[in-house]
């Protein structure tokens, strides 16, 4: 499993791309969606939500288990992917393309996200 370069991480396996305009979109990891198993329902924060750096903003239910959804920054809810809400699965067959959440206009960026290489020293993938 390759985690891509140009994005960084949290500790509870989110995803974040580059901020562009203000706005990053954010996912669960590959290492994540295989733990969870195959996800069934996604319950993703709406559209003008303030999501916490840290806090859960939403859940990922699979055929194993109920997983709280944390963001890995602070700001405002901007989209989230109704295709993920229509079809959880995109999140085990594309956790870095189709499968993304939702993105946020970042107010704050914790210091404690990971390069890809410090997140696969972490997740030991």
């Amino acid at each position: 499993m390759s985690n891509p370069q140009q994005l960084r991480y949290s500790k509870e396996h989110e995803w974040l791309s580059a901020v562009e305009d203000g706005v990053a979109t954010i996912g669960i990891t590959e290492y994540a969606a295989n733990a969870l198993g195959d996800v069934v329902y996604a319950q993703l924060p709406e559209v003008g939500d303030t999501v916490t750096a840290g806090e859960t903003c939403g859940e990922l239910e699979s055929t194993k288990s109920v997983s709280d959804l944390y963001s890995p920054v602070t700001g405002e809810v901007t989209a989230a992917n109704q295709d993920v809400v229509d079809d959880p699965s995109l999140v085990n067959s594309a956790p870095f393309e189709g499968g993304w959440l939702f993105k946020v206009r970042v107010v704050e960026e914790p210091a404690d996200l990971l390069s890809a290489d410090e997140y696969t020293a972490f997740s030991g993938n």
